[in-house]
């Protein structure tokens, strides 16, 4: 009897082991294994109850409930439906600046759109933010439920859209225009993207033409409008003072093969009042060197706006900005001291015509006297 027992033992562990990745067959229920005694056929309830399926052990890799699939790491189930969940979560807000004009009226805008302007939470007042809920859009941002879009117009000419789509961007622009003065004949724009994202474990993330943040209040659509509508604007300062950079290089060239200008008095002063309100408005209208009350109240908003601002460079453009306007100066006070001796050289060349003709003038009255004494 023990050598039996021992010969069935050997069997067992010389037997090869089961393939790891071989699923056992499903469980059966155990009201198929119930017989009458003396193996009879079964009752009819019990024949009835033995076609119910099994069911499946929750614990089974395999186990599938209410439609998903679910797979165990240790006492954690991830299922595809959290992560299904977890995408859904993540939004695309689109944003687009624009500058559209030289000026535009901010009171009158704001009484016209009292209804959708968010109240400030600044004393900042080179701007609005306006809200709009009226057509719902299945993207971005949203508020109590509700899709909404947002436009941030500045005084000085920008106008930032959050969550508009292309097509309906002008609409909006249209509203703004209502207001504006000084209108460009060629409107300048910028894209860029906010990805609104709850799981993300810092405040803020950043990346190619986009800023991913946990959550996108009305403050830090504040500061990333304020940030857009600068960098914008600085555009179309630096292509005005390029064009001045060109013409007076064209100058130079010219004064370099023949050694003069032709520029009138009437065309240097009005670069020189161009270079002027360029800077003035760069420097004062545009509030480059302004701080922020939202950022200075709460760090995570200070922390997108000096990410924003290295991003798009503006300390650095704006040094660039200031070197060519000084070129610009430099050429222009080197102009007027040419014309200035121009000026002065006429009017001594002037003087000594007049004291030529007063001296001819002289001889001739004193040969008519000497012809008139009789000899």
């Amino acid at each position: 009897m023990a050598r039996a027992r021992a010969r069935l033992l050997l069997k067992r562990l010389m037997a090869p082991p089961p393939p790891r990745n071989t699923l056992a067959p499903p469980p059966q229920s155990p009201l198929r294994s119930l017989h009458r005694k003396g193996g009879g056929p079964l009752s009819p309830l019990l024949r009835y109850l033995s076609t119910i399926p099994a069911i499946n052990d929750p614990y089974d890799p395999g186990f599938v409930a209410g439609g998903r699939r679910e797979q165990r790491h240790g006492n954690v189930y991830e299922s595809q439906e959290d992560e299904e969940d977890e995408e859904e979560a993540v939004r695309y807000i689109p944003v687009k600046a624009y500058f559209l004009s030289t000026s535009i009226d901010l009171k009158s805008m704001q009484a016209e759109n009292m209804c959708d302007v968010i109240p400030p939470t600044s004393r900042s007042s080179n701007y609005i933010a306006l809200r709009y809920s009226d057509f719902p859009l299945d993207i971005g941002v949203k508020d109590n439920g509700d899709c909404c879009r947002y436009v941030v117009v500045f005084q000085y000419g920008s106008a930032v859209l959050f969550n508009i789509a292309d097509h309906e961007a002008e609409q909006y622009l249209d509203i703004v225009r209502k207001h504006a003065s000084g209108l460009l004949p060629e409107m300048r724009k910028d894209d860029y993207a906010v990805v609104e994202k709850p799981s993300l474990s810092t405040w803020m993330q950043g990346g190619l033409d986009y800023i991913v943040l946990k959550s996108l209040d009305t403050d830090g659509i504040r500061i990333i409008g304020s940030v857009l509508g600068q960098s914008i604007a600085l555009d179309h300062y630096i292509r005005q003072v390029d064009d001045m950079v060109e013409e007076f290089t064209d100058i130079n060239r010219i004064m370099e093969k023949t050694g003069t200008f032709n520029m009138k008095r009437k065309k240097l002063f009005q670069l020189v009042g161009k270079a002027n309100s360029n800077l003035a408005d760069v420097i004062i209208r545009l509030g480059l060197f302004d701080r922020s009350e939202i950022a200075w109240k709460n760090a995570n908003y200070a922390q997108i706006l000096e990410y924003l601002r290295e991003e798009y460079e503006l300390n650095q453009r704006f040094g660039s900005l200031d070197f060519k306007l000084k070129f610009v100066e430099h050429n222009i006070h080197f102009l007027q001291e040419v014309l200035q001796n121009r000026r002065s050289d006429l009017l001594e060349w002037g003087v000594i015509i007049l004291l030529s003709i007063e001296n001819v003038i002289s001889m001739y009255e004193i040969v008519k006297d000497s012809n008139i004494i009789p000899s």
